[in-house]
């Protein structure tokens, strides 16, 4: 039975993605000398590698991330006040065609995290 699976993303900045991260409640449960960092909250786990030559506005990495609240957790990035266009931006939750209420973080790296909930029928 597979039990959980961690994305590994690239980061220019170790120390700047961790602060990045710490600001939406992820904690670091590992660290190695600035090339390497691990991220938890709750059950998701995000991995970091160092990649200095990361270019943020074509990095193609990203996460798709299955809150039980997306509206919360849509709430929660609002928050942290990010631009609707460039990077870092968000694009707060919404209804797709697809059946999925999501919404989208885009980080200072360039990494996509999706984060969706299935619409509910009715």
């Amino acid at each position: 039975m597979l039990e959980k699976l961690s994305p590994i993303l690239p980061s220019r900045d170790i120390d700047a993605t961790e602060a990045f991260y710490a600001r939406l409640g992820f904690a670091t449960v590992f660290k190695a000398a600035d090339s390497y960092l691990v991220t938890k909250r709750d059950a998701a786990e995000l991995h970091f590698f160092l990649s200095p030559g990361t270019l943020p506005a074509t990095n193609d990495h990203g996460a798709f991330l299955r809150p039980s609240d997306v509206d919360a957790f849509s709430a929660e990035v609002a928050a942290l006040a990010l631009p609707a266009k460039g990077v870092p931006r968000f694009q707060p939750a919404e209804d797709k065609p697809w059946g999925m209420r999501e919404c989208a973080l885009i980080d200072h790296d360039g990494n996509l995290i999706r984060a969706a909930q299935e619409i509910a029928d009715g």
